[in-house]
């Protein structure tokens, strides 16, 4: 397996590498995991080598570049193949990660309770598994052995293959069981009867801060992406007379490596369940219309699109009060013409928020 990076004795130094023309949060990875960000250079591929997956000259001048400026690794905003992974390695001479590795360190750093930390595990293994050719490649070669048995590289290869998966399996057992007492704690909330809201949207879009304001929580809220990785249930009341539960779920990104969308199944499963979801949506992020639909594309994946969903414009403090800056955001809300803008941070908006929920909760239960 790769080296894992010990970000607290010191920033290690990270050149960073991503396509031009596209939009990419490589730059809010890499801080969020606590790199030293020593270059960002945008690239175009006009060349595709398989064993680089650009052209070997610029593979050369990057791997040049990054030598000069003394980096610790690379990081790549795509998912090389574990041979071009491989490749690079040896032609740089220092690490390289790719954006699924970046993001599984980062839940890895958040993971604060026994069952994200079993999930985020369970996401590594999978992660890791195909990449162990890596450490073997050379004595798998070699020809060891004999009557036709097989090289000790491959034996070992094998053999932690084999550990690995069983690993894997044992994980998968234990969040099974973990998400039993899910299940059970879901149930009990259920025989209370009460309406569940989930707050779903991108990460660092204001989901905690919002589970604070509405219920006065104290979970934990910080401007980094991935702060929640576990779901959070309070009960709260939007309207006299109308109690509710609300539930934090897990930012969203986009392209969430597949793997920690399966490990962390049981936990998204909260959004799935719900009865309502309130999208929240950054209003002042310049790519706000791409990070709806990305909150879209998960929900579909669990299977949770046609639940009534109330959307919310946050950070409306951001924009000030000047003309410009209020076209802009007149400009925000007419793309979304059923949302509600508020300002999770000095409260702006809030009212009528709780007002719409309660309204949504009383048209599912028009009996109550």
């Amino acid at each position: 397996m790769q080296k894992h990076y010990d970000t607290e004795d010191k920033p290690k130094k990270a050149f960073l590498v991503s396509l031009s023309g596209e939009n990419d949060e490589l730059f809010g990875l890499a801080q969020s995991l606590g790199l030293d960000i020593v270059c960002h250079e945008k690239i175009r591929i006009r060349e595709k080598n398989p064993k680089f997956g650009m052209g070997s000259g610029k593979a050369a001048e990057l791997s040049q570049k990054a030598a000069e400026l003394q980096a610790d690794c690379i990081v790549f905003d795509w998912e090389p193949s574990p041979s071009q992974q491989r490749n690079w390695e040896e032609m740089a001479g220092i690490p390289l990660l790719d954006r699924q590795e970046l993001i599984i360190r980062i839940f890895e750093q958040r993971a604060n309770t026994r069952e994200a930390e079993l999930q985020v595990k369970l996401a590594e293994l999978s992660y890791f598994l195909p990449r162990l050719t890596h450490k073997y490649i050379d004595l798998s070669r070699q020809r060891g052995g004999r009557y036709g048995t097989k090289g000790s590289g491959e034996t070992k290869l094998e053999t932690d293959r084999r550990l690995v998966e069983q690993r894997i399996r044992r994980l998968e057992k234990e969040i099974e069981e973990v998400g039993k007492q899910r299940k059970t704690q879901r149930r009990q909330r259920e025989r209370q009867g009460l309406p569940v809201c989930a707050i779903v949207g991108y990460t660092n879009s204001g989901k905690s801060s919002l589970l604070n304001a509405l219920t006065g929580a104290g979970v934990l809220a910080e401007d980094k992406l991935f702060v929640t990785l576990d779901a959070v249930t309070r009960r709260f009341q939007p309207a006299p007379g109308v109690p509710a539960l609300l539930t934090d779920t897990v930012g969203f990104i986009r392209r969430l490596p597949h793997s920690l969308i399966t490990a962390f199944r049981s936990t998204l499963e909260e959004a799935a369940l719900a009865d309502i979801l309130i999208h929240i949506l950054d209003a002042a992020e310049a790519d706000i219309d791409s990070n709806y639909q990305t909150t879209f594309s998960v929900l579909r994946e669990l299977g949770a699109q046609n639940i009534p969903m109330l959307t919310v414009l946050n950070k409306i403090d951001r924009f000030p009060s000047d003309e410009e800056s209020q076209a802009a955001l007149h400009e925000v809300k007419s793309r979304f013409p059923e949302s509600v803008a508020v300002s999770v941070k000095n409260g702006t908006g809030l009212d009528v928020l709780k007002e719409k929920i309660a309204l949504m909760i009383k048209e599912l239960r028009p009996s109550e």
